[in-house]
């Protein structure tokens, strides 16, 4: 027999801590890289960045890899270096400063709860808009003193990396993280051993290691199941950021909703409210109704009502299509021992995520049951607001779209970490010492127009010189294998602060329409190739693995890039994640975006933009369609012309073209004697003070606790005091409402059936007889639609009637109906269970129309 001479079995690599020593005059240095603090701290920043200048872009700006790759007498040059323990000492007395500020116990506390969040480029642990809003939100909780804990999964190998092929083809690769090199720290027991998470998944118990993330004054608790003791189909639950089948989805969810509530029971946070961010987080609604059930002896209606009152969902998606539905089967495979634990069936469990609960065909959506499970409800924007009520209408059959609670916060940036740093220091010195506390003030915003033209400019172009300089540093490598390597010198001598630089960069979908610019190719090649006013875009995004058509569109974008009439004109810069938006936005001189209106919920990435001087050239869909300023950017129209899609998106396309041809191009190069565009300027001006203090995450905050979290923790104060009394009042009250609501008896309908003139009082009178329900808590009301050819139903409004008398169960109600408007008009009424203690009307949705 043969002996091999080489046998080997694959490595088996095991994760450990190690632990920097260092002196302490030195330790604080390591607080503050274990804080993401620096993430938004210019000074602190440029001290990491001081430590090394030449390696900091070589170590992606990662102070912990930085500190890590130190040696001992590295370390001790540092301790001896005054000028740097000096800085240190300045910049640790400013986080100490601001870390020592405590939490504003005027407002509500909140546990917030998402799948992604991009709070540093490092952190890999996002894919892109949701993700990025939702770490901006976590750093705007801290600069406002907000009580809040987060909690979300930690991806080992996080969302892929995009390289291009030299064919132009989307390659998608896993690169691992290692925990120790991230500023991020696994926590410990008291005797020293690991922090376990024990989450019950069928059959068997799935642990997860627990990290902690500093981020200012806000923590996020991360939970990682990659560890030895599970098993090698439960470990991979985190590896990837929207990886794998919908198996692999539903037991994300699992641990992100059910392991984030049990990981909060175990470390004893308790908060007033609890936001999830996106439907992928809504079984913590379960797990705290099995915690009130369990722990607190409420029956399960008593224990869902409170559960209710203390939830917010905030949906990011306007398409049904977008949002995570589950068979039946494979949702009872994860979920078929909670219906006992809650003392209910399994149908009125899977019913809770269904717009039809007694549909058995019907899949189980999350957004559903986050809608049932959480009191109050909210698009990202106005118009993606009223989207999300025709979305959802299906689950409130009773009610009309515009009717519903569901209602809207518009997202914001947060200004620390997108305004540049060369705009931050033009503030400081022009606007009130306190002004990054005071951003949404109209008022303040009004000294940037009094800033000089040529202030404006000047920064404008060191932004573009500085976004330049990125790109040949950054994406030589990346350039080589899209093109001829003999043609990268051409494409980047074109790079020029001077020339007009158009941005496009996001998620690769089909509906973001990328492809618009490309549909009149010798159009295209007049506009970028004119010698006298040059032209140059920039593109950049990822698509979804999965996603054939968007992938499809970056090849497009790869092979016109490479035409000869394209070349350098046309670029398409790989991998795009924080580090490069940040360029982006704030080195280029139009933002441009194209989306189908109305498919995008909101975008942030042109509210990044127009923070630093650029300006918007977009659809009127999402935040811009309530942030346009006549003069201050330019809309392409949200009107559609044509019923089919390739018609509209011609016609857009040619409307591109126009407004480049005719206002953007000559606006830009209308320069005068000084070198500058006074015109431009102005327009910048208008941007920055009108559209800005309007999209900050400040502002955004301060809507969510003015429509939300402050009416949350209210109610749900009011529904735990005095042992749930108010609960067990208002279910009580359901029950018996429930259990004699079709026994409700219309005796009369008294409604005139004659022509009426407008100012005419419409007499309308209703009996009924209430019978076994011995409650009054029964609402008539009219509700008017007039017809119009050109606007269709519009729904006029309702007006309740009022109950003039009651003789046992039989209850009369009356009004005088008030006619606005002429023409063709059609009336219904419609009763409805009322009570001071509902929300609002969709909490106990029961509809009877007369």
């Amino acid at each position: 027999m043969l002996i091999n001479t080489s046998r080997t079995t694959e490595v088996a690599w095991r994760y450990m801590n190690v632990n920097m020593q260092f002196p302490a005059e030195l330790e604080k240095l390591n607080e503050l890289a274990y804080n993401l603090w620096w993430v938004w701290n210019a000074d602190a920043l440029e001290l990491f960045r001081n430590i090394d200048r030449e390696n900091w872009h070589a170590l992606k700006s990662n102070p912990i890899i930085l500190l890590h790759s130190l040696s001992a007498e590295q370390i001790q040059q540092l301790a001896q270096d005054k000028k740097f323990m000096q800085k240190l000492d300045k910049v640790y007395a400013s986080f100490r400063s601001y870390m020592d500020v405590p939490h504003d116990a005027s407002r509500p506390s909140i546990a917030y709860f998402s799948m992604e969040y991009g709070i540093a480029n490092i952190l890999k642990i996002y894919s892109g808009g949701l993700g990025v809003l939702a770490g901006d939100y976590l750093k705007e909780a801290s600069d406002s003193n907000v009580d809040l804990v987060a909690v979300g999964l930690l991806y080992r190998y996080g969302y892929f990396k995009q390289t291009l092929s030299p064919e132009g083809e989307q390659i998608a690769n896993d690169e691992i993280q290692n925990f120790n090199d991230l500023p991020i720290r696994q926590m410990f027991n008291a005797d020293g051993s690991p922090f376990i998470l024990e989450v019950p998944y069928p059959n068997r118990t799935v642990y997860a290691q627990v990290w902690a993330v500093s981020v200012g004054r806000i923590t996020l608790y991360l939970m990682d199941t990659d560890i030895d003791k599970n098993s090698e189909w439960d470990r991979a639950i985190t590896y990837h950021l929207y990886g794998g089948d919908w198996e692999n989805r539903i037991k994300q969810e699992v641990l992100l909703g059910i392991g984030g509530m049990l990981l909060l029971n175990q470390l004893g946070i308790k908060k007033d409210v609890y936001h999830c961010n996106e439907g992928h987080a809504a079984l913590m609604g379960l797990q705290r109704m099995v915690d009130l059930v369990e722990k607190e002896h409420l029956e399960f209606n008593e224990a869902l009502e409170v559960v209710r009152s203390s939830g917010l969902y905030t949906c990011h998606t306007p398409v049904p299509a977008g949002h995570d539905y589950f068979q039946e089967d494979l949702f009872y495979k994860y979920m078929s021992s909670y219906p006992a634990r809650l003392g209910i069936e399994w149908h009125d469990l899977i019913g809770m995520g269904r717009n039809n609960p007694e549909d058995s065909n019907e899949k189980f959506s999350m957004s559903v049951f986050a809608l049932n499970t959480c009191q109050e409800a909210n698009g990202v924007s106005k118009l993606h607001g009223a989207v999300s009520q025709k979305m959802f209408a299906p689950v409130w059959k009773g009610y009309f779209p515009e009717e519903l609670h569901v209602g809207y916060v518009t997202n914001g940036v947060h200004m620390d970490t997108w305004a540049a740093h060369e705009w931050k220091e033009i503030y400081e010195e022009n606007f009130p010492h306190e002004w990054i506390s005071d951003l949404s003030n109209l008022k303040m915003w009004e000294k940037y127009a009094e800033l000089p033209d040529r202030l404006i400019w000047d920064t404008r172009m060191a932004l573009k010189k500085k976004l330049i300089t990125f790109l040949h540093e950054a994406f030589a490598d990346s350039l080589r294998t899209q093109c001829d390597p003999a043609r990268i010198v051409q494409a980047a001598s074109q790079m020029s602060e001077k020339t007009l630089i158009i941005g496009f960069a996001r998620r690769f979908a089909t509906y973001k329409r990328a492809h618009l610019l490309f549909t009149d190719l010798k159009r295209l090649d007049k506009i970028v190739n004119d010698p006298k006013h040059p032209v140059q875009f920039l593109f950049a995004g990822k698509a979804h693995p999965a996603d054939g058509g968007g992938k499809g569109l970056i090849k497009r974008i790869i092979e016109i890039s490479r035409m000869p009439e394209f070349m350098g004109k046309i670029i398409f810069l790989e991998n795009y994640d924080m580090r490069l938006a940040k360029r982006l936005v704030s080195g280029v001189d139009i933002w441009l975006n194209t989306p189908t209106r109305p498919l995008e919920a909101s975008g942030t990435s042109g509210q990044k933009a127009q923070m630093n001087g650029v300006l918007n050239f977009s659809v009127l869909d999402g935040w811009w369609y309530e942030g346009y300023v006549d003069g201050a950017g330019w809309a392409i129209t949200d009107k559609r012309v044509y019923e089919n899609q390739a018609h509209q998106d011609q016609l857009d396309a040619t409307t591109i073209y126009n407004m480049l041809e005719n206002q953007i191009i000559p606006l830009y190069y209308n320069q005068n004697q000084d070198g500058y565009s006074h015109d431009w300027i102005q327009a910048i001006k208008k941007s920055v003070t009108q559209i800005t203090p309007r999209f900050t995450t400040k502002r955004m905050m301060d809507d969510y606790y003015d429509k939300f979290y402050n009416k949350l923790r209210d109610r749900h104060n009011l529904m735990i005091a005095n042992n749930y009394e108010k609960t067990k009042e208002i279910v009580a009250w359901k029950k018996n409402i429930a259990a004699n609501w079709d026994s409700i008896e219309v005796v009369e309908v008294d409604m005139p059936q004659t022509n009426i003139k407008m100012e005419d009082d419409f007499p309308i009178k209703v009996v009924l007889d209430t019978h076994q329900l011995k409650d009054t808590g029964v609402g008539i009301e009219v509700v008017a639609f007039n017809s119009s050819l050109i606007s269709g139903e519009t729904l006029l409004g309702t007006q309740e009637l009022k109950m003039t008398k009651q003789v046992g169960s039989i209850l009369t109600f009356e009004t005088n109906y008030s006619f606005g408007h002429s023409g063709g008009v059609k009336l219904g009424l419609r009763m409805f269970p009322k009570h001071e203690l509902l929300p609002h009307r969709m909490d106990f949705a029961y509809v009877k129309w007369l």
